[in-house]
Order: structure tokens, then sequence, then C-alpha cells
């Protein structure tokens, strides 16, 4: 018995070290788990943050959102990306985040940075950049009037296509501490990415603008219409691939009569918009050869589209003003296209809904209903396409009412400044090309 008690007594010292290797292991695992959490977290972030930055599709947005998801992914008060010019030695354009209000206002009374000092060292230098005290660094050259000491940094360098677009810099992390190593390598895996998104904005830019310019070479320049007073706009699709069809057109006939039309050839590739402009011709040749009411020459122009090609679905709204005694009078016919937008003279916004028919390329067989409607002195009336009010998350009514109090608002603007208001704050979602062409009948 005093064996078996000494033999216990002899194990027994070892449970306490033993408690205490167990729970410095545990104490190992829980910081290896921590560790991957944020790890896990930091990658969820960065490919959020990746995901967000390639959304964009305007240039200026992509450069202010790469430089507000770095700073968010690695807790840092200050950001900023300076583009470096075609030389590759100078900054061209400084984007900044996290600078006060005064702070701004100081350093804008200096100027852009001419890329000297820590910045000049990292364009020239382009590898990754950790500095623990910036003022320390040789080639630090100090900080302007009105800019904060910053002690911290870390800057990496923009790569497109194999050349240096420009840098990358943060600073002052929100804890205190200096940048680390995991710092350093999720901001380079969000340049590399950053890389991807401006080359590929860029090209949209580039397409984009092709495509506008394209669409505006189809479309006309509005004639002389005086007595009346016209303008017209035409904003594209947001995605460049989307070339449109919609078009407008207007034309002063003999007695005081002006036609005019708007339209949307259904579709948004190459043959949609040859189709318009092949529409538009045809149309004008029919306005000048014949003074038949707008429904006539809507079904004429039918019967053509059909005979001479394939035709894809066309909505459009033609018309005529036309003097009335001592005022005019609005004739039109629509084929499947939204109603006009009437301005009285003291601008109250009044849609002409009316039956609207087929639209073109669909039945030449259908009647094509006319329309008539007392215009007084000073009355505008705006003709427009889908893509002003179209939204997929609003219905059709809504946009149609916010469209008609953002007309009302701006009915006393020279009508040029309308339909420039008209385009920038349109309620639709931007998905669709769009055209406004709104004429304005004299003040009498």
């Amino acid at each position: 018995m005093a064996g078996d008690k000494e033999g216990k007594e002899s194990k027994e010292p070892g449970l306490p070290a033993l408690r205490l290797r167990l729970r410095e292991e545990l104490g190992r695992i829980d910081e290896q788990l921590r560790a991957l959490l944020a790890a896990m977290d930091r990658l969820q972030g960065l490919l959020d943050a990746v995901v967000a930055i390639s959304r964009e599709v305007e240039l200026h947005a992509v450069l202010h959102r790469i430089v507000t998801t770095a700073m968010e992914l690695v807790g840092a008060r200050y950001g900023a990306l300076g583009v470096l010019n075609e030389s590759g030695e100078h900054l061209e354009e400084f984007i900044t985040e996290g600078l006060t209000e005064q702070e701004r206002a100081d350093l804008a009374a200096i100027g852009l940075p001419l890329g000297e000092g820590v910045l000049g060292y990292l364009i020239h230098h382009p590898e990754p950049l950790r500095i623990d005290d910036v003022s320390a660094h040789p080639a630090s050259a100090g900080f302007p009037p009105g800019h904060p000491r910053l002690h911290t940094l870390l800057g990496v360098a923009i790569t497109i296509r194999g050349r240096i677009y420009g840098d990358l810099y943060l600073s002052e992390r929100h804890d205190g501490q200096s940048f680390d190593v995991h710092d350093e390598n999720i901001v380079l895996a969000l340049a590399s990415a950053a890389g991807i998104a401006i080359d590929n904005v860029r090209l949209f830019e580039r397409v984009r603008s092709a495509s506008e310019q394209f669409q505006r070479l189809l479309l006309p320049t509005l004639p002389d219409l005086r007595p009346f007073t016209a303008a017209a706009i035409y904003r594209p699709a947001a995605e460049p691939s989307r070339l449109g069809g919609d078009w407008y057109d207007a034309i002063l006939l003999p007695d005081n009569v002006v036609a005019v039309v708007i339209g949307d050839v259904v579709g948004h590739d190459m043959h949609a918009a040859a189709t318009m402009a092949c529409t538009r011709n045809m149309l004008r040749a029919l306005l000048f050869d014949r003074r038949n009411p707008p429904g006539s020459v809507l079904a004429h122009l039918d019967r053509i589209l059909q005979a001479v090609t394939d035709p894809p679905v066309t909505t459009t709204c033609l018309a005529r003003i036309e003097p009335e005694g001592a005022a005019w009078r609005l004739n039109w016919s629509t084929a499947g296209h939204i109603p006009p937008l009437l301005l009285t003279p003291d601008r109250r916004p009044e849609y002409l809904f009316a039956e609207p028919g087929l639209p073109l390329g669909v039945d030449t067989g259908e009647p094509r209903p006319e329309h008539t409607h007392p215009l007084p002195p000073d009355t505008t009336v705006v003709f427009f396409t889908d893509g002003l009010v179209e939204h997929p998350e609003h219905p059709i009514d809504e946009s149609l009412n916010e469209l008609a109090a953002l007309a009302a608002s701006h009915a006393d603007l020279p009508l040029e400044d309308f339909v420039q208001a008209l385009a920038d704050s349109h309620p639709s979602d931007g998905h669709d090309d769009m055209a406004i062409l709104a004429i304005r009948t004299p003040r009498g």
C-alpha cells in the first residue's frame, strides 16, 4: 500500500506541467486560427475590392475607388494615387483621400506635386516601399505648408502592360502601427488588379467615344426653324457596345409648318444604327415630297421599309406643327412610341396620351391613328426616346411623372439648356441611349 501511495505521488507533480503545455499549445492553435481568419478576411476584402473597382466605368471614379479601397484594406488614414505623365518622369494627376477640407484648400494653393522627395523615389525605384519614418528617409524633402505631417508610408507602383502608370501611396495606420509585410502583399495584389481595371476602363472609354462619334455622324444638325426655336441632344448608352438606334429630326416646310420626328430602332448594334440612318433619310424625302398628314406618311414609310429592307421593329412619333389663327396646332401620329410631353405657357406639364398605333415593321395593314392638339404661343413640346425614362427598378409611370416634374422645373431655361438639364438629370438608369428634341412655338 505504501509503495502504491509513493508511486501515485511521484506522478502527480507532472500534471501541472502537462496542463501548462496543453494551454500553451491551445494558445498557439488559437493564434493560428485568428491569423487564418484575419487572412481570410483580408482575402475576402481584396476580392470585394476587385469586384467594386471593376464595376466602375469612368476613369476618374476608378482611380478614386482604388485609393479608398487600399485605405480600407490596410486601415490607412491617408491615401493618394499619382498618375505619371507620358514620359513617366513626373506626375500629371494626383488623387488624394483622407485630407480635411482645410488641408485640401491649403494644398490646392500650392498646386500639383512635382513628384520629388519620397514620391519621386518611388517613381524612379518602382519596387514596393515601406517607411517607418518619412522624415528620416534619405529621399525625404519635407512637407509643404498645410500638408499633414506623415510618419509611415507604404508605396507600390501600378503597372499596365509592362509600363508604370502611377504609384499608390498610403500613410498612417489608424492603429498607430507601421505598415507590415501583410499590408504590402495585399496592396501589391490590389495594384495588380487596379492595373487591369484602369486598362479596361481606358479601352471602354475609347470604344464609347468612337461609338458616340459614329452615332452623332448619323444624326442631323437642326436647321434654322424660325419662327420656332428648337434644341436636341443625344446621349449614348452606358455600355460602349450598345450602339443605338435613337434618332431625331426636324424640317421647316412651306407656310410656316415644321415637321418633327423622334424614333428608336429596336436593337443595339451596327444594323440598328444603319437602319436608323436609312429610315431617317427615307422619312425626310417623304416629308419634302408629300404634304400628307403624319399617319399617312408613317404608313407609306412602313410599306417602303418592308419592300426594300428587312427592317427591325422601330418606334417613332411624327408630328407637324401648323399655324391656326393666332396660335398653332400639333398634328401627330405615333408608331408604338412614348407620347410627347407638352409644357403650356404657364409651364404646366402634360403628356399627350393617345392611341399609339403599331411600331413600324409589324403590320403594314393596320391603320395609323391621327391626333391633334392646340398649341398656344410660347408652348414647348418635348419628344424623347424611352432611354430617358426606362429604369428596371421603377414603374414607367413613376419615371414619366419624375420627368414631367423635372421638365416643369427647368421650363424657363433656353431650349439648349433645357434639353441639357433633362439629359443630365434623367430618371432612367442610363443603360440605353437617349434622344431628346424640344420645340417651342413663337411667343406671338
